[in-house]
């Protein structure tokens, strides 16, 4: 596997709190630089990376993040603040009260309205695996298939612990065929980016990468 095919199934990550506005632009450029598929980024930045980049890199903007407990009415205005400022890509967080309670109805609920929202833009789940059981992954892996979403998600990044191939595997066997994955927290080798692949993800979530693969500078979540 190439360097570059492996780039290109790269969201170029940097959600950290004090992320800068240099910081963020030298993401962009990395990610323009080096053909990354998108750059994941606070919602806050995607206004700014639009008027300063356009279209490119495409701007992805977390949702309900990092712990996904929002109102959905919120996620859902979020939402639409970050597709009128330019993002091309939403990544949201399910609200885990709502699996761990048992109101996957809800969730579904959620995920629906917000897609709807979305229309042809990308809608990527994230499930934070470190939270759940392999019964509940299976569940949500229905739940995204039936909503209409693009990709479903394992990690934040900021759980108790991020991707799993396992979890790859297993959501594998379990979305529909219209569904993609995305692989995110924790994925910091050149193996770990070749494994992740080769187990399914078609996109991972990494503020590594870039440096792994050509020595330019990664910031970091």
């Amino acid at each position: 596997m190439t360097d570059q095919e492996i780039l290109s199934r790269i969201d170029h990550t940097l959600l950290k709190a004090a992320a800068s506005w240099e910081e963020i632009k030298t993401l962009c450029d990395e990610a323009l630089r080096f053909n990354t598929a998108a750059v994941c980024i606070p919602p806050s930045y995607v206004k700014p990376v639009y008027e300063a980049f356009g279209n490119k890199p495409v701007a992805a903007a977390v949702i309900g993040f990092p712990l996904g407990y929002n109102a959905a009415a919120v996620k859902i205005f979020e939402t639409e603040c970050a597709i009128k400022d330019g993002a091309a890509e939403i990544d949201m967080v399910i609200n885990i009260g709502d699996v761990k309670s048992g109101r996957f109805d809800r969730v579904l609920e959620e995920v629906t309205l917000i897609k709807k929202v979305c229309g042809t833009k990308i809608l990527k789940v994230i499930i934070e695996t470190c939270y759940l059981t392999e019964e509940e992954k299976v569940r949500l892996c229905e739940i995204v298939t039936e909503a209409g979403a693009d990709f479903i998600k394992t990690s934040t990044g900021f759980g108790t612990a991020g991707a799993a191939l396992a979890d790859v595997e297993l959501f594998r066997k379990h979305i529909g065929p219209g569904v993609k994955i995305k692989a995110a927290g924790g994925v910091k080798t050149r193996e770990d980016l070749e494994a992740f692949i080769k187990a399914g993800a078609d996109r991972i979530g990494t503020s590594s990468a870039v440096k792994i693969l050509t020595g330019g500078n990664a910031s970091g979540y």
